[in-house]
């Protein structure tokens, strides 16, 4: 492998548009999940307002798109991205099936999130009249903020994996030059170099996020 300016600049574009899909992606993806979590911890049967009729149907939708693996996933989506943005090539290509197999992650990530706050402080809430929504945005969701952010961080390098795994149906990325050069091209170096590249993004992602956690914690304050 000829390590020259071309190389460079194809790693460098390659990395780009990895940063491009994992941002939009997650974005788009907590965009749906969040509300999502909400409404299966408020609405559980032992939730501050249980609906079981809406939260066992979308409860089970959300386990079937996450036990379907994500390879078979995107190639599944294939004629919906499509439809939806004309193309199921590139980046643009990729987005649909990123967010959309990513949601449920992050829906039940904030959903675990959620369960780790303290009964005693919602019920508190309850016997001073709280409604339903002020539970929600004023207990739920600022005792429950590392343990969000935590997920995140969770949430945003698993998008990556998935990322990369793009690759295999010309999503473009690290992932498609890992695969294009390292496996088609049997170029081991190329596909090492990717490698490092992705998990020096995670280190950044893990670092800043816990960083970002830990100050907003109150309890080790």
């Amino acid at each position: 492998m000829t390590f020259d300016n071309e190389t460079v600049q194809m790693l460098l574009v390659g990395t780009l548009d990895s940063l491009k899909m994992i941002s939009i992606s997650s974005f788009l993806a907590y965009l749906i999940g969040l509300p999502l979590g909400i409404i299966l911890t408020v609405m559980d049967k032992d939730g501050i307002y249980p609906v079981p009729w809406i939260h066992k149907p979308l409860g089970m939708i959300v386990n079937l798109i996450r036990s379907i693996p994500f390879i078979i996933f995107i190639v599944m989506m294939i004629p919906v991205t499509r439809v939806l943005i004309g193309t199921s090539l590139g980046v643009k290509g990729v987005i649909p099936p990123l967010t959309l197999a990513s949601a449920p992650y992050v829906a039940r990530v904030v959903e675990s999130s959620f369960r780790e706050v303290d009964s005693g402080v919602i019920e508190a809430a309850k016997s001073m009249g709280a409604s339903t929504f002020q539970i929600i945005w004023k207990v739920l969701l600022p005792e429950a903020k590392p343990s969000l952010i935590t997920g995140a961080v969770l949430s945003v390098t698993t998008i990556l994996a998935y990322s990369a795994m793009t690759g295999a149906v010309g999503g473009g990325g690290l992932g498609d030059i890992a695969i294009r050069y390292g496996y088609y091209r049997y170029q081991t170096e190329m596909m090492l170099i990717t490698v490092i590249i992705l998990v020096i993004i995670v280190q950044i992602i893990q670092e800043v996020g816990m960083k970002i956690s830990r100050s907003s914690d109150k309890r080790i304050k």
